[in-house]
Formats: C-alpha cells, structure tokens, sequence
C-alpha cells in the first residue's frame, strides 16, 4: 500500500482559512461589545471577554505544541478546530455576561492550538526556500484580519446579529477540518509516547496565575493588595516547580535545553519586546487621536490600521529577503524598523496631526512584518521535527505574554502619570474622566478649562507611555544585535 501524499495547495487553503477564523476573532468582537453588553448586562466583566480568551489562549498553546511533536499535527490540529467551533457556537447562545465569559474560554482553549500548529505544518510541509515565503504569507493574515475584524463586526452588528460574529466561524472551522483531515497526511513514529502531565498542570497554573495579574493589578486590585501578592506568590511557587519537573521527567513539556539555543532565546526575547509594542500601540494610540487630536473614532482607527498595511507587506518581503541576506541582517532591518517607529512615537505632538501618527504605525507595522517572519522560519530551521512543534509554540507564547505584560505595564504607567498631573495641578478630577473626551457629544459639554487640563493631563501621560515604547524598542534593537548567523 502506497503512502498517501499531502496536497499542500489545498492544506494551504484550509490553513490559511483556520488561522485567518482564529485571527480574526481576536478583533471582531471588540466592535460588537457595546450591543453585547446592551443585550446582556453584565459591563462588570467587560474586559474579561478579551482576557478570557488571552488567558486560555496563553496557558494552552505550548501544551499543544508538545503533544503536536508526541502524537503529530494532525490529530491536535483538528481537537483545537473542534474545540474552538464548540465555544463559537456557545458564545452565540450565551444568555448571560457570565455564560459569555465561559464560553470564550472555551473558545480561548481552541484558538491556543490553532496558530502554532498551522505555522509548524508549514514548516513540515516546505522546504527553507518555500517556507520563509509561505510564513511570509501566514504572517499577513494576521494584519488583513485585524484590518477587516473591527468593520466586520461593525456590519454584523448592524444588520444581522451579535451572535453571528460567533457563528460565522462555523463554515470556515468545517473548510479547515476538512481541508486538513483529507489532504494533510503525516509520517508519526509508533513508539510509546509518555506526557508530562505534572509540568503541563504546573504551566497551566503557573501561567493563569500570571495573566491574572496582568488583566487585574492596577484597575481592579491595587499592587500590593492580597489578591495581587497571592497570585503572585502562586506564580513564583508552581514556576519553581514546573522548572524542577522539566529537569526530572524523561519527557519534559519545555525541554530546557531549548533555552541554551542562542538563536532561540534571542528570537524569543525579541518577540516578547515587539509584543508589548505592538498591544501598547493598539490600546493607547485610538485614545490619544481621539481624546488628544479630538479627532472621530473613524480617523483613530486609521493611524492603527496602517500597521496591518505595514505587517503583511513586510511579512512577505521577509520571505524573500531571508533567502538574499540572511536571517540576521533581516531581523535587524526589522528591529531598526521598530525603533525607528518607536522613536516617531516618543516624538508624537498633537500638532503632528493624525496622518504622522499613522506614518510611524505603518513603520512599527515593518518591523513587526519583518521580524516575526524571520523568526519563525529561523527557529524552525533550527530545531529537528520532534521539537518543532514546542519551539514554533514557545515564540507564540512569548508574544501573547508580552502583550499582557505591555499592556499591564503600560496602563499602569498611563493612569499613575495622569493621576501625579491632575494632583501637580491642584486639580479634582479622577483619570475616568478622561471616558468624557472620547465621546464628542459629551466633550462639547465639558467647560473648556476642564477639557484643556484633562486633554493635558493625557498628553502629559501618554508622551510617558510612548516614551516607555522607544525604551524597549531600543531595547529590541539591542537584542537583535545578539541575533546569530545561521547562513
């Protein structure tokens, strides 16, 4: 019996497919969530709806990659679709906020399998030479999808129902499962495969833990409250552990000797870096055009939009570049890209206007292209088969905790600014009233005193924010210089 060859172009399609309905998701329901909340109350666990997912999302995606490298691609590939289309469909029936928040965990569960194992079939189906371009490709999903999600969603909303920003991902979920169960056929070794089951709980915790704190410190516990320095002891305590098993067990979740890859661990630091970039702009840039420049909504989504012009055209050089210069020099333009827009950022003046703000995304948007295209393919070409599912998962991870962490962070850093201006300025106001610029009906009531102070105070606060953003793309630059030559 002959064995049965993969049609990578109809596999690409379904891959593509897949990955563009988990993408997508991520970004859709941010526009639907005022109609949501209208329909099921609940605006307490707003935010929830978003970090659920992230968190689910966060704690799942290396615990596939390693069962991916166990037991294939295939067969987790197809649990995560399967998963992830069981939460859309509940999350279209949710009754409640609550119920909401459950079933995007659900959904979270499913989407940590999706991206990391669609990026390591392409890297087992394509030589280096195709695989560097194909990536470039998968890159550019991810930008298109955060360009179409807020408009979708908007169109959705408007004329059909919230629920469907859900359900439309049924059909493409079914053309991804059939895609990949039909024409993706893979060689897997029969020995007997043993999973760490202790190091994946003491990951699970580990991480929940930590993105816990992220989404709660600093709005809905303060630093040092119990809440707060509990999770985080519970942290540092199953970390400690999950370390001490992967030295122990014969099958670790995250061999530690991943880590003793310079290529990997340069990558990966640079990939957390470029994530808080990358969530830093997408939560404060809107606020600033909107509340700052008093420009509409429709312009502020602008000025963020060119980043996904930026990333997919320069995901796609990247897979040609990588071939003509090299993986080093390549990671380098894209971190000088990102300094470079950084810097824009840290120079930001209301005067500027809307259209430099929109210039500098598009750079950051370069870099972004540029460097998580080469560092995908590098990593991938770095490691054996059986460990390319955990090392394509754990460049993943990097980038959904970096956004926690910038996100976290960088929030913090906003509310203390804007809290130390209005109280320099022997002024009562709270930083909530800053909610007031951003809707134009309510700014024209605001006496103009008021609103030039509060506009201040957010100029004031966010120069600080962008100020932190060239920090670590300064920082990310510096690392890259590390990156070594693998040609």
């Amino acid at each position: 019996m002959t064995a049965k060859h993969t049609n990578r172009p109809l596999v690409l399609i379904a891959l593509v497919i897949s990955m563009f309905m988990a993408a997508i998701e991520g970004t859709i329901v941010a526009t639907a969530m005022p109609n949501i909340v209208a329909d099921l109350g609940g605006f307490a666990l707003y935010s929830w709806v978003f970090s659920g997912f992230l968190l689910m999302q966060a704690v799942t995606t290396m615990i596939y990659g390693k069962l991916a490298d166990l037991f294939g691609r295939k067969p987790i590939f197809l649990i995560g679709v399967i998963i992830f289309l069981i939460g859309s469909i509940l999350c279209g029936l949710a009754p409640t906020m609550t119920l909401l928040v459950l079933f995007r965990l659900i959904q979270g569960v499913g989407a940590g399998a999706i991206h990391p194992i669609v990026t390591t079939i392409v890297g087992d189906m394509y030589t280096v030479k195709e695989r560097a371009k194909v990536q470039g490709y998968l890159a550019s999903v991810w930008g298109i999808s955060s360009v179409i999600g807020p408009l979708l969603g908007g169109v959705i909303v408007q004329f059909i129902d919230w629920a469907w920003i859900f359900w439309m991902n049924i059909p493409l979920g079914i053309i991804g499962l059939i895609g990949v169960y039909r024409y993706f056929h893979e060689h897997i070794d029969k020995e007997k495969k043993s999973i760490d089951y202790l190091g994946s709980s003491l990951f699970f915790i580990a991480i929940s833990a930590l993105v816990i704190v992220f989404v709660q410190a600093g709005t809905n516990w303060a630093w040092t409250s119990t809440e707060t320095i509990s999770f985080l002891v519970l942290f540092v305590f199953s970390m400690i552990g999950f370390l001490v098993q992967q030295k122990r067990t014969k099958s670790p979740m995250m061999p530690l000797y991943l880590w003793r890859n310079k290529l990997i661990v340069i990558a990966n630091i640079a990939t957390l870096l470029s994530g808080m970039i990358l969530l830093g702009l997408s939560s404060f840039l809107p606020t600033y055009v909107q509340g700052v420049m008093e420009q509409p909504a429709i312009v502020a989504g602008f000025t963020l939009s060119t980043i996904s012009i930026g990333w997919p055209i320069a995901a796609t050089l990247a897979g040609h570049l990588v071939l003509k210069i090299g993986f080093r020099v390549t990671a380098l333009i894209g971190g000088g890209a990102l300094l470079v827009g950084t810097f824009l950022f840290f120079l930001l003046d209301a005067q500027n206007g809307p259209v430099y703000a929109g210039i500098s995304s598009f750079i950051v948007g370069i870099g972004m292209g540029l460097t998580s295209t080469t560092f995908i393919v590098s990593i991938q070409s770095s490691v054996n088969w059986n460990m390319r599912g955990i090392a394509t998962s754990l460049n993943m991870f990097m980038r959904i905790i970096g956004s926690a962490v910038g996100a976290s962070l960088l929030g913090g850093i906003l509310n203390a600014q804007m809290k130390q201006f209005f109280r320099g300025n022997g002024e009562d106001l709270e930083v909530a009233n800053t909610d007031m610029l951003l809707n134009e009906g309510l700014r024209q009531q605001i006496p103009t005193e008021t609103l030039h102070i509060i506009q201040e105070g957010l100029n004031y606060a966010l120069h600080h924010v962008y100020t932190g953003l060239f920090i670590i793309g300064v920082l990310t630059f510096a690392i890259l210089l590390l990156f070594p030559k693998m040609d």
